[in-house]
């Protein structure tokens, strides 16, 4: 089946309290895929973000737990537990995510949220079925809030007086999956599938990595002694420095793998389809030396994915996993990938980088996701103003036998996408509204500025009917 379906994270949703949240607008946006003949949304990981870490979701506190800044004060009222009263003063203007002021307005809202709650049965189910994360996780917050420095570095442990703190993490918790879901619910009573983003590593300073020592690759004072990163590339000459610590694969591969199955498990409650980020890291990893300022020193090491992926293929038999295949792809990752009949992702804003470049259109194959841009590039506007060089631009009007400007790029590359024979066509809003490098998502090796953008107002009708004529003439 041909799919369509556009990429926006929830924080770029429009909403009145300086970020995107699970409210009100999330469902305007689903009526609009709906209206558009989209049946994906994918979204960016939903996990709890630090300011600390430039607000990224892909450098979380937790892999398992929900981002409290996306709960929807809207439908805080709407359960009764505020009144519109509360909500009175809390609006933001701004183009972009104000994630200080956002962080203010919602502790204040979430704080008399929870004093108004009284426990019901549901609340207990859910503490229930998620304590093998959540008690953990919940610890873990409380004690990062009180020390504010790294856990491997805490005076202690004990959670003494802080038992009220802790109850009110799990309500936050509660609160956040019980508006996912009904969102989810809802997107998937329109047939519109939700693809989630699953980052390879946790950060540090983390439940996962607190709770799970044995499974990290940490030296006696339990600081990790290798990070994860990615060589020099296209992105950066100096490579990538991630920071997060990188697993110790042995002693996943010991315990047949049982941690990664309960996080998959988790997250396929959650979504419909999932983006494994950073692929080719199951197959070999990049860890750097600790001390090292740039990823230029690392090596390459081999991670048993074969006997991973047997393993989810066993547990998960429908196995609605996405290979983020992108950068250094070696013959070794294709073949697991192809192995595991994985899709891949063809990206079009590299397509014309070289002659007959694999992401070509007609290099495409039934079995991938192709995409104008991702999160991670800049919008095809900006890549044409500012990234495209003399020769591939060249490529770029040969190939489509015309001469284009920056008006009609974005529409002329997602043209391109939909009559692609990749089963699934994904594109990014700002690729839909022709935006152009203040629309960037994310610059990767940029610690400030990121995961800002924003809709300021939902797109409209015009857009909706030419994606739903593109839907009609590309059999999506």
């Amino acid at each position: 089946m041909r799919v369509a379906g556009i990429l926006l994270h929830i924080t770029s949703l429009p909403s009145p309290f300086g970020i995107g949240d699970l409210g009100p607008t999330a469902y305007q946006f689903v009526d609009f895929l709906y209206a558009s003949g989209q049946k994906l949304w994918q979204v960016l990981p939903l996990n709890p973000t630090c300011v600390e870490h430039g607000n990224s979701p892909y450098f979380s506190i937790s892999l398992f737990a929900g981002n409290p800044l996306l709960i929807s004060p809207e439908l805080l009222c709407k359960d009764g537990l505020l009144s519109e009263k509360d909500l009175e003063g809390c609006q933001v203007q701004g183009d972009k995510v104000d994630y200080p002021t956002a962080w203010s307005i919602k502790e204040n809202i979430l704080e008399k949220a929870y004093r108004n709650f009284s426990e019901n049965d549901e609340y207990r189910n859910f503490l229930e079925e998620n304590a093998y994360w959540l008690e953990d996780f919940c610890r873990f917050k409380v004690l990062k809030d009180k020390y504010r420095k790294p856990w491997n570095v805490w005076e202690s442990e004990s959670i003494k007086g802080l038992e009220d703190k802790i109850k009110k993490e799990k309500f936050l918790q509660f609160v956040f999956f019980k508006q996912w879901k009904a969102l989810k619910a809802y997107a998937n009573s329109k047939g519109i599938k939700i693809m989630g983003d699953l980052p390879i590593y946790p950060a540090f300073d983390s439940s996962d990595v607190w709770s799970n020592k044995d499974l990290f690759k940490l030296d006696e004072h339990n600081s990790p002694y290798v990070v994860a990163g990615v060589p020099p590339d296209y992105f950066s000459k100096e490579g990538q420095l991630w920071g997060n610590p990188v697993y110790n694969w042995e002693r996943l591969k010991e315990e047949g793998f049982s941690w990664w199955i309960r996080r998959i498990r988790h997250n396929l409650r959650l979504f419909d389809l999932l983006r494994l980020d950073h692929f080719r890291g199951f197959v070999a990893y990049y860890e750097v030396p600790a001390s090292e300022k740039t990823a230029v020193r690392g090596r390459w090491v081999s991670a048993p994915a074969e006997e991973f992926f047997t393993k989810l293929k066993e547990e998960f038999p429908d196995f609605p996993f996405v290979a983020e295949d992108l950068g250094l792809i070696t013959k070794d990752v294709e073949d697991i990938r192809d192995r595991f009949g994985f899709p891949g992702m063809k990206v079009l804003v590299f397509a014309f980088e070289s002659e007959n470049h694999p992401y070509m259109p007609h290099n495409h194959n039934k079995n991938s996701f192709v995409y104008t841009s991702t999160h991670d590039n800049m919008p095809v506007r900006g890549w044409y103003l500012q990234e495209l060089d003399p020769s591939s631009k060249e490529r770029l009007f040969r190939y489509l036998g015309r001469e284009l400007s920056e008006e009609d790029v974005s529409y002329a590359l997602i043209r391109l996408a939909y009559m692609s024979v990749s089963k699934a066509c994904v594109v990014p809003m700002q690729d839909l509204l022709n935006l152009g490098q203040d629309a960037r998502m994310n610059t990767p090796g940029k610690k400030e500025g990121n995961w800002e953008w924003r809709l300021k107002d939902m797109p409209d009708d015009e857009l909706s009917f030419k994606l739903k004529e593109l839907c009609l003439t590309y059999g999506r």
